[in-house]
């Protein structure tokens, strides 16, 4: 069996993989999927399709997340609208409430499973045939700020929804 050590890194590749993660810091260097196929800078309309949420039979409950997000869309982007660009197109595949919003410290002391209520979906850019121009897969997540006697999950769900939009903004 041979010895299965770690290759010797030079002192030169250490001090390059170093200026290279200096430069990504600064900006200079950008990767991601906020760069991931260049959303374009302006748009015409947003819309907000919550379709596979109601396939998973949420209903009522899909337009509500459906109208926060399309409402923050609105707020959030008000400096990006262009007549001339694509249609911004939110599509919301799934939405997560933990059932200990405190971790079950309001329920028992000593904790429950507590987490974080959560969100899948991603953003698109549709041009004026229908074609998917750029798109942007995510999930986001945020700590419920709320207790489990008093769940709100209508109020966790239009604040998920909103924490969301946020951070498209800040990646598109």
């Amino acid at each position: 069996m041979r010895d299965q050590t770690m290759p010797f890194k030079s002192r030169r590749s250490f001090l390059l993989s170093f200026a290279c993660a200096a430069l990504a810091g600064t900006g200079l260097i950008t990767a991601g999927p906020a760069q991931a196929q260049g959303f374009p800078p302006g748009f015409s309309s947003f819309s907000v399709d919550v379709s596979p949420l109601k396939a998973k039979g949420l209903g009522p409950f899909a337009d509500l997340v459906g109208q926060a997000a399309l409402d923050e869309l609105r707020r959030s982007f008000a400096d990006r609208i262009d007549p001339r660009g694509p249609r911004f197109v939110l599509v919301i595949t799934g939405i997560f409430l933990t059932p200990f919003p405190d971790n079950g410290v309001g329920w028992r002391r000593g904790g429950g499973g507590g987490g974080s209520d959560g969100m899948d979906g991603e953003a698109l850019a549709v041009g004026p045939k229908g074609q998917i121009l750029a798109r942007h897969p995510q999930h986001a997540a945020r700590d419920p700020d709320t207790s489990s006697l008093e769940p709100n999950e209508r109020g966790r769900a239009v604040a998920m929804a909103q924490h969301y939009v946020w951070w498209l903004r800040r990646r598109l």
